[in-house]
């Protein structure tokens, strides 16, 4: 697990904040300076921070629970589509949908929806439809799969909410909060980092800052997934390993079990002689 050095976190321009004037008190913590009016944040801890959030990220991602990430600003889109998708976590990048995660059965019908139509395609139900009617349900297609595709694989809660920018995705994280969901957050310095769990202090407006954030977190989800696979494919091996005492145990009862047996023999055949 490679968690990004001071240097590269310079280069990719994590260090720098918002206008002073912007800034939320709650995150001076993780401020290093002011710079013509600018604040500066200290990479040390932005460091630290990433390490920490990728080892808890590891961990969701071995036992094999499910981090949903979101990002709907410009700068974010591709990285969070392309970084999730490389690890198999669903993620959001249009408009968050309210109530995705506090209305989750809803959410599920919808997908639902997308299910069946895709099913009267292959069946030919639509051949006994009006071309109105095709083209309205197709436009109703598109929309579900632009809004809710990228979590049709989603069948439960996710056990953890990975956000860049926390104000602007406020509505996502006060869901996850109302639900006791782990959010880890990219916060810059004019957003609030009390509601968030595992705090990355750092620039959420630049995509090279965002990138090497997400590089480091997924890297650690992708071992943790390569892990997880060891483990399963080492299971069987060390179950039969561990019924073996049990079946020597088994053979043992077995073998005195007979010795008892044949020594009474004898002596059984002597008393009705007598």
């Amino acid at each position: 697990m490679a968690t990004p050095t001071f240097e590269q976190l310079l280069e990719a321009g994590c260090h720098f904040g918002h206008l002073k004037r912007k800034w939320n008190p709650a995150m001076a913590p993780y401020i290093f300076m002011e710079r013509n009016g600018i604040h500066i944040i200290d990479l040390y801890k932005t460091a630290a921070k990433i390490d920490e959030a990728a080892a808890a990220l590891k961990q969701i991602a071995k036992s094999g629970r499910k981090v949903l990430f979101v990002a709907t600003k410009k700068q974010a889109k591709e990285a969070i589509a392309n970084k999730a998708a490389s690890v198999g976590m669903p993620y959001v990048i249009e408009r968050w949908p309210g109530g995705m995660l506090t209305n989750f059965p809803t959410i599920r019908k919808a997908v639902k929806k997308m299910t069946t139509i895709d099913k009267m395609a292959k069946d030919g139900t639509f051949d006994n439809l009006s071309k109105r009617e095709k083209l309205q349900i197709t436009r109703q297609r598109a929309k579900l799969e632009k809004n809710l595709g990228s979590i049709a694989d989603l069948s439960r809660l996710p056990s953890a909410l990975f956000v860049v920018d926390v104000m602007k995705e406020h509505i996502a994280v006060a869901e996850a909060n109302r639900l006791g969901i782990p959010v880890f957050g990219v916060v810059d310095t004019n957003s609030n980092p009390e509601n968030v769990d595992y705090i990355i202090p750092a620039n959420d407006d630049a995509s090279k800052s965002i990138e090497i954030i997400l590089d480091a977190v997924c890297g650690a989800m992708a071992e943790g997934l390569e892990e997880r696979k060891v483990e399963k494919l080492d299971t069987p091996e060390d179950k039969e390993d561990g019924d073996a005492p049990a079946k020597r145990r088994r053979v043992r009862r077995n073998e005195g079990a007979a010795k008892e047996t044949a020594e009474a023999a004898p002596a059984a055949e002597a008393e009705s002689a007598e």
